[in-house]
């Protein structure tokens, strides 16, 4: 059986959505679990996770590090 590591955690499914599509785009397959609520409760929030293979955590962390950097700068640059 496979072996899934969470590697970014949401309360918002879109970010969670954006997170796991930019993952498969750069050839790492990834899922987004938890999402199975449409509304939410008052003092409760489902969390999101994106999973991705164990195998590639490491690589899915570094992917996802490059992007906040990337929005960072770019973000900056605005100003």
């Amino acid at each position: 059986m496979e072996e899934f590591k969470t590697v970014a955690t949401f309360y918002d499914p879109v970010s969670a959505q954006i997170t796991a599509g930019m993952l498969m785009e750069n050839g790492i397959p990834a899922g987004v679990f938890g999402n199975n609520s449409s509304y939410i409760s008052l003092n409760f929030v489902n969390q999101i996770e994106v999973k991705v293979n164990a195998e590639d955590y490491d690589a899915a962390l570094a992917l996802i590090k490059q992007s906040e950097e990337q929005e960072l700068s770019e973000g900056q640059e605005q100003d």
